[in-house]
């Protein structure tokens, strides 16, 4: 099994080792995705016009999943206020040293 995080799909998509490799990803999680980069992941995984939308310009925690051949919006609003988040929170402006 393998797995891999990427900002950016182009470097991905551009070399065969790596596209292949995502071609036989049973899920991919995509987040808000620049245009370049939605065009690109729309035709390679045949993603249409009204699936886009839930690639672009989304706020935090918002996005698309593929498992498999499906596509699966979704919307993953984390409180702010509780313990857990302080621990996730990846913004330096909301992290809390005691």
């Amino acid at each position: 099994m393998q797995h891999g995080i990427t900002q950016n799909i182009q470097e991905i998509l551009s070399k065969e080792k790596p596209s292949t490799m995502l071609s036989n990803s049973e899920l991919i999680i995509m987040l808000n995705q620049s245009a370049t980069d939605r065009e690109k992941l729309a035709k390679f995984l045949s993603i249409s016009e009204m699936e886009k939308v839930y690639i672009t310009n989304v706020d935090i925690g918002e996005g698309l999943i593929r498992v498999r051949n499906s596509l699966v919006p979704f919307k993953n609003q984390f409180p702010k206020n509780t313990e857990l988040y302080k621990l996730m929170t990846t913004k330096i402006e909301e992290q809390k040293y005691d």
